[in-house]
This record gives C-alpha cells, structure tokens and sequence, in this order.
C-alpha cells in the first residue's frame, strides 16, 4: 500500500456549503505552467510564431502534401488517430504518433527516445522518407527561401538565418506553448472543482496497484524507459542495438489519454479499457475486474486538459506562380 499524504490547503473543499475531504496519493499535482527553455532557444512572440507557420507549413515535404500537422493534428489532441500515420507517397510508418500536447515537458522525444530535445526531434521528420521525404536539409533551406520565408527568418534570427538548424528552434518554440491546463484533476487538486466517485477510486488504484511508479508526478510519466513486452516492436534496442534494450521504450504521459487512441507504440489497442487491462496484466501482473477498469478510466478521463487554441497562419508564398513540388 503507498502511502498517501494529505495536502492540508487542498483537502478540504467546499461545494455547495459541504466540506469535502480528499487525500490525493503522493507525488500526484497540477501540471506546471511551463517547460524548461533552453538557454540556447529563448522563447519570443515573433519566433512563436514563425514556429506556428512552420508546424503548419507543408512545403517542409518534398511532395507538399505534409506538415508536422499531418500526424500530430491540433484539432485532433495533437496525434491523428491512425495506428500509423501516413507520409511520402501515402507509406506508412512503423509506430504510432504520439501526441505533441505537452511534449516540452518530456525528457526525451520519440518511443525510443532517440531524440533529446525538441529542436532535434523537429530534425527527424523532413528527412525521414517515409515520412516528408526531403532529400536533404539544403532542400528543406531552399525551399523554405523559395516560399518567402527570408524576412521572418531574419526577423527573428537576423540576417541570412534561414537554416535548418533554426528551423527546428522555432518549431520547438511553439511547440513549448502546446500545454493542456485545467484538467478536471487538476481543478480538484486546486480546490477548484470535484470529479466523480468512480475517478477518485480510480485514481487512488493506480496508486495502490503500482500503475504510478512509472507513471508518477503531476506528468503522469516519470519521463524514463521502462521495458514493455509486447507487440514485435524492438523499441530502444532499434537505437542502440543492446539487448538489455529489447522492448524498452520511453514511459508516456497520461495527460490528455482519454484523447489520443489508438493506444501503444504499434497503435493496436482501440480502447483505453483494453489498453488499461493489458498494462495492467503485463507490466504488474494484475487482472484488473470490470469495476477496477471502469474506476481507473474515469480518472484517467479528468486528466483531459484544455486544448491549445491555435489560430490557422497564413503562410508565406511567392506571388504569381507555384513552388517547385517534387515526387
């Protein structure tokens, strides 16, 4: 049994005159307000906002048919809801997309982790080409100048600044505002709301079952890799080619669940009740009954925060005829 800790500012509630009680299990809280910046992408209005542009932006493709949009939509909670995203010559890729939501928080980037920032994982996808396809980082460069984007770029890097390089700085800057606050949870932990029965047993389940050893703190990731057998996909070992690595992948977040199946790495799982039932079983050994399941998803449905209110840019294109787009 973990043992749980009492927030005395928090516990006590008042709703309609009635003061209610409530223990939230250790480590549990509020998702924070702001990710760490890096020292070396501080974070501006103009490069936010060329970063929306560029999320946006599907000349990045070599086919212009592709942006980062494409797989983590933002009308969609930021995945697609696909089991594998499509890319270059409508292939598709070989693991589920992860939803961009609150991904300035994670220590690392991708299932694998192979990317250690977000400025490097915005790197991965134009090159890749299943996915966007562009033949190199200079295509990406040429293209972005032939759009027209020059002047935004020198806005807010300085002259001659369009690189790749800076490219990705951008991107990952806007992609550090995607945050999802006021979840239901996070209402209740504040002493601004309630949820449900059914959630507060749910979540003081997790707790007791050992769900929140990896999916720990106001994250609900404890941002580590952590092995998961199952499905035929290698995981980390993919990356560094270890044994030891076989099957391990990094630990997702629990925020915004609720909105982002299908579920696992190989987007097998249609329904968050399977996909708690066969964690639960796999990773601790625990048939979880019926209730259990009901309980643990109704808590998992309060951690559904605000989506980001995202306004479509215009994006920059030369006047009088087309880019030059490739197959």
């Amino acid at each position: 049994m973990k043992k749980y800790m009492l927030f005395a500012s928090l516990s006590l509630f008042s709703f309609s005159g009635v003061l209610i009680a409530s223990e939230i299990p250790e480590g549990m809280g509020v998702l924070p307000t702001q990710p760490a910046i890096p020292a070396d992408n501080p974070m501006t209005a103009q490069k936010i906002e060329l970063g929306k542009k560029l999320y946006f932006e599907p000349a990045i493709s070599k086919s212009g048919h592709f942006s980062c949009n494409s797989c983590h939509n933002l009308a969609t909670w930021g995945v697609d809801n696909q089991v594998f995203s499509i890319g270059h010559k409508w292939q598709r890729g070989g693991r589920n997309a992860p939803t961009v939501l609150n991904s300035g928080f994670w220590s690392k980037q991708f299932w694998d982790g192979r990317a250690a920032s977000l400025e490097e994982q915005a790197k991965g996808p134009p090159l890749n080409p299943v996915e966007m396809a562009a033949d190199s980082e200079g295509f990406v460069v040429t293209r972005l100048k032939n759009a027209g984007y020059e002047p935004l770029f020198n806005n807010v890097f300085g002259k001659n600044s369009v690189s790749f390089d800076n490219m990705a700085k951008a991107i990952a800057a806007f992609e550090r505002t995607l945050i999802t606050p006021n979840a239901p949870f996070d209402l209740f932990v504040e002493g601004k709301g309630d949820i449900s029965k059914a959630a507060k047993r749910g979540m003081k389940k997790v707790s007791d079952i050992g769900c929140t050893s990896c999916h720990a703190g106001p994250l609900f990731t404890n941002n580590e890799f952590v092995a998961f057998q199952y499905g035929q996909d290698l995981g980390l070992k993919s990356v560094t080619g270890k044994d030891e690595d076989d099957h391990v992948f990094r630990v997702q977040s629990w925020r915004n669940i609720a909105m982002t199946a299908p579920y696992f790495n190989d987007g097998s799982v249609k329904t968050l009740s399977e996909a708690v039932k066969i964690m639960a079983k796999i990773q601790l050994d625990t048939d979880l009954s019926a209730s259990d399941v009901s309980d643990i998803v109704a808590f998992l449905d309060t951690l559904t925060g605000d989506a980001p209110k995202v306004v479509l840019p215009l994006l920059p294109r030369p006047t009088g005829h087309a880019l030059d787009w490739q197959e």
